[in-house]
């Protein structure tokens, strides 16, 4: 197809994230195509037969399954992106690694860091290119961010601040889903958002070292509903029966970094007002930098004592010139999965890891175990830097 090279794609699990890995990929022959690839979306794997009929009529795959193993068997699957809940996650993708197959999963890659481990040297052994869904470490303005940190223009950096504040679970008539069970998520806010914040703080700072942690679990019972849903963030129709709910609402944790920074981390699932405020702060010797995903288009900086001034990111920022021509018209969500996808897919076609890793996804839920261990015993527990190709120090 006009000398590009084509990349068949399977798709695990049709949700709101698998769609968006598939409009992410074709968008990247659009926005990248110096990469010389044309992603072709083969097969979809859904136990659902409303996903497998979106997937075929709306997204545009050529064959769809119920079953994954079809798909990773099928001859035209080059790469597979892994899409389903997080209990499915270790299964699929130790098949995929049997398989062969580069892949493409979301966080967190397991419901525990032994199962990332498990996850990211299998990974390893089998020489595959991978990623991690970490999409806020491709926001431009974090790019910048991180810009100057590493090139030392706040100085020696003294403390940082990493909070994450959500609403989606602030209603106690919300109903029960898989991901209050600790069978099936694991932990709560620690794993589904927090996992974020470690990697956004690693790969902006440098790597954690220690940390010690409280969690809470503020709304202790929910709903069971009262049909059949999955829908994980369901707001449908309850029932009379509660449930316990088995895993944390918020956590907060203070932690040292391996440059000698210190910092403070807090995330809720539960807060009334904030729908995705999540914030960094850095403060080194020579000055500060903040930036809210919220306005995530804009970095606030100080240099000096005379306040912050507000930066909108433009063609200088990460990859912001490949969607918009200056600043003040912003980027998106979904553009931060397009260039997700172009540094999976470049990774595989040059063979070398540059989206974030399986490594990288391992040392997240190191922290998010460290952090359960850590408010269950009270003490600071310390991490050990895990093995494998981790990119947030590249």
């Amino acid at each position: 197809m006009n000398g590009q090279r084509s990349i068949g794609v399977g798709l695990i699990s049709v949700g709101w994230m698998g769609r968006l890995h598939s409009r992410a990929y074709l968008a990247t022959k659009q926005f990248y195509p110096e990469l010389g690839v044309s992603p072709e979306l083969v097969i979809a794997a859904d136990p659902d037969a409303g996903g497998r009929e979106h997937a075929s009529t709306a997204l545009g795959y050529r064959e769809t399954t119920a079953d994954y193993h079809e798909l990773l068997a099928h001859p035209d699957v080059d790469v597979v992106s892994i899409c389903a809940p997080n209990f499915l996650h270790h299964e699929i993708a130790l098949a995929t690694i049997e398989a062969g197959k580069p892949f493409w999963i979301e966080k967190p890659m397991g419901i525990s860091a032994s199962q990332s481990r498990d996850i990211a040297t299998g990974a390893e052994a089998a020489g595959l290119l991978t990623a991690v869904g970490f999409n806020y470490r491709h926001v431009p303005a974090i790019a910048e961010a991180r810009r100057l940190v590493r090139e030392g223009a706040l100085g020696t950096i003294t403390n940082v601040q990493m909070r994450l504040l959500t609403s989606y679970a602030s209603d106690p008539g919300q109903v029960f889903t898989w991901r209050y069970e600790k069978s099936r998520a694991g932990t709560g806010v620690l794993g589904d958002v927090l996992s974020h914040g470690f990697d956004l703080a690693q790969y902006v700072v440098g790597r954690v070292t220690s940390i010690s942690a409280i969690t809470e679990t503020f709304i202790k019972e929910r709903p069971l509903p009262a049909g059949v849903s999955a829908n994980s963030f369901a707001k449908g129709e309850a029932s009379s029966t509660l449930r316990t709910v088995e895993n944390e609402d918020y956590a907060a944790m203070l932690a040292r970094f391996d440059g000698g920074a210190v910092g403070f981390f807090e995330s809720t699932r539960v807060g009334v007002g904030p729908n995705a405020e999540y914030l960094l702060e850095v403060y080194g010797t020579k000055g500060s930098l903040r930036w809210n995903f919220e306005r995530m288009n804009e970095l606030q900086i100080a240099d000096d004592n005379r306040g912050y001034r507000t930066v909108l990111a433009d063609t200088t920022f990460g990859e912001f010139g490949r969607f918009q021509p200056n600043a003040g018209p912003g980027i998106g969500f979904n553009d931060l999965k397009t260039i997700e996808a172009s540094l999976f897919l470049r990774s595989v076609v040059e063979r070398r890891q540059l989206a974030p890793s399986v490594a990288d996804g391992w040392s997240a839920s190191e922290l998010v175990d460290a952090s359960v261990r850590s408010a269950a015993s009270g003490q600071w527990v310390n991490l050990e830097p895990v093995a494998g190709r981790t990119t947030f120090e590249n």
